[in-house]
C-alpha cells in the first residue's frame, strides 16, 4: 500500500529537501543548532543537579575559595586566581574565533589561519590548565582524617588550614602506588598508603596545643568552617578512621565527598567539549592552510566549528559561575 503525498500546486515537493532554507541558514548550521540545543539541555541538567545536591548539604559544602588556591610554580594561598586565568584564556579564543569567522567572510585566508592557530593555542592553554588543576585537586594539599561516623576534620592554627606534615612528628609511613613501574615498585592489590598514620596525628595533635581542628560544617552566617575546642576536637579525632590526602571518587580531604564527584564530572565532560574542539579546529586549520575553503568559495564550516566553539566557552562561564563563585 502505497502513501498518498500531498504535492504543492507549483511541483515541488517541500519533503525532498530542495532549497527551502530555514532560517536562511544551510543544513549543516541548522544541524549544529540542534547540537548546541540538546547539548546545552544536557549541561543544564548536569548543573540543576548541583545546585539541589549542594543547597542539600549547604552546611558542609566545600568553600572553593579553599579548595582552589593554587598557582603553578609558586607557593601560597591565590584563592581562584588561576582559575579566573583559564577562564579568561578560553574567553579570548572566543575573541580570536570570531575574528576567524569575519576574516573568512571577506575570504582573508591568511588571517582566518592565524586566528584559527590563536584559538588553538588558548584551547590548549585552557585544557592543559585543566589537567594541572585535576592532577593538584587530586594529590591535596593538607590531608585530613576521617571519622568513623563520616566526618572530615581538617587541621589549623592561628585561624589558618595548615597541612598534616606542619605538625605530625614522627617519620612517614612507606609510601607506595598501586601497580607503577615507575620507582620500580609493584603491587597486585592494595590501595595507596597515606603518608601518616591516625595514630601518629593523635598524638601529634596532644603535643601541639597551637593546633586546632575544624570539621566540614560551616557556620552559615560567618560563611567559615566551624573549628573545634580542643576537648572537642580530641574526642572527634579518636574517632579516626583513615587519613586522607587529596580526593578521588570515594573520599577526599576538602569535605563532602559528593563535592569531589560533581568537579571530576562536570569539570571533565566540558574538558572533554573543548578537548573535541581543539581536534576538529586543527583540522579545520589545517584545511584553511590547503586552500580548502577556498576552492568552495566560502568559509562557512569555520563559522560551524565557530558556534561549538562559543557554545563551549559560554558552558564554562556557567561552570564557573556555579562552581566556583556561588
Amino acid at each position: 500500500m502505497e502513501a498518498n503525498i500531498a504535492i504543492p500546486s507549483d511541483g515541488k515537493n517541500t519533503w525532498s529537501g530542495g532549497s527551502v532554507r530555514p532560517f536562511g541558514a544551510s543544513y549543516g548550521k541548522m544541524m549544529m543548532w540542534f547540537f548546541i540545543v540538546s547539548d546545552a539541555l544536557t549541561f543544564s541538567g548536569f548543573l540543576a543537579a548541583y545546585g539541589l545536591t549542594r543547597f542539600k548539604f549547604i552546611d558542609s559544602w566545600p568553600i572553593a575559595d579553599e579548595v582552589f588556591t593554587h598557582i603553578p610554580f609558586i607557593h601560597g594561598e591565590f584563592p581562584m586566581y588561576y582559575v579566573a586565568f583559564m577562564t579568561f584564556v578560553l574567553i579570548f579564543s572566543s575573541v580570536t574565533m570570531v575574528l576567524a569567522v569575519d576574516a573568512g567572510h571577506k575570504m582573508q585566508k591568511n588571517k582566518v589561519a592565524w586566528y584559527m592557530f590563536a584559538t588553538i593555542i588558548g584551547g590548549l592553554i585552557f585544557v592543559g590548565s585543566q589537567a594541572w588543576e585535576w592532577n593538584t585537586f587530586i594529590k591535596g594539599s593538607y590531608g585530613a582524617v576521617k571519622t568513623t561516623d563520616g566526618k572530615v576534620l581538617q587541621f589549623v592554627k592561628d585561624g589558618h588550614q595548615i597541612a598534616l606534615s606542619d605538625f605530625v612528628v614522627g617519620d612517614r609511613m612507606d609510601h607506595r602506588e598501586s601497580n607503577t613501574k615507575k620507582n620500580g615498585l609493584w603491587f597486585e592489590s592494595g590501595e595507596d598508603v597515606a603518608q601518616y598514620s591516625v595514630a601518629q596525628i593523635l598524638a601529634s595533635y596532644k603535643a601541639d596545643p597551637s593546633v586546632q581542628i575544624r570539621s566540614e560544617q560551616i557556620d552559615l552566617d560567618k560563611k567559615q568552617k566551624i573549628v573545634l575546642s580542643r576537648e572537642k576536637g580530641l574526642s572527634e579525632l579518636s574517632k579516626g578512621k583513615m587519613v586522607l590526602e587529596g580526593a578521588n571518587l570515594k573520599a577526599n580531604e576538602y569535605g563532602n565527598t559528593i563535592f569531589a564527584d560533581f568537579f571530576f564530572f562536570i569539570t571533565g565532560f566540558h574538558g572533554f567539549h573543548v578537548l573535541s574542539g581543539i581536534i576538529i579546529n586543527i583540522i579545520i586549520f589545517f584545511n584553511v592552510i590547503l586552500g580548502t575553503y577556498e576552492k568552495r568559495g566560502h568559509y562557512e564550516m569555520v563559522e560551524k566549528v565557530g558556534l561549538y566553539w562559543h557554545f563551549v566557552d559560554l558552558v564554562w562561564v556557567f561552570v564557573f559561575t556555579f562552581f566556583y563563585l556561588v
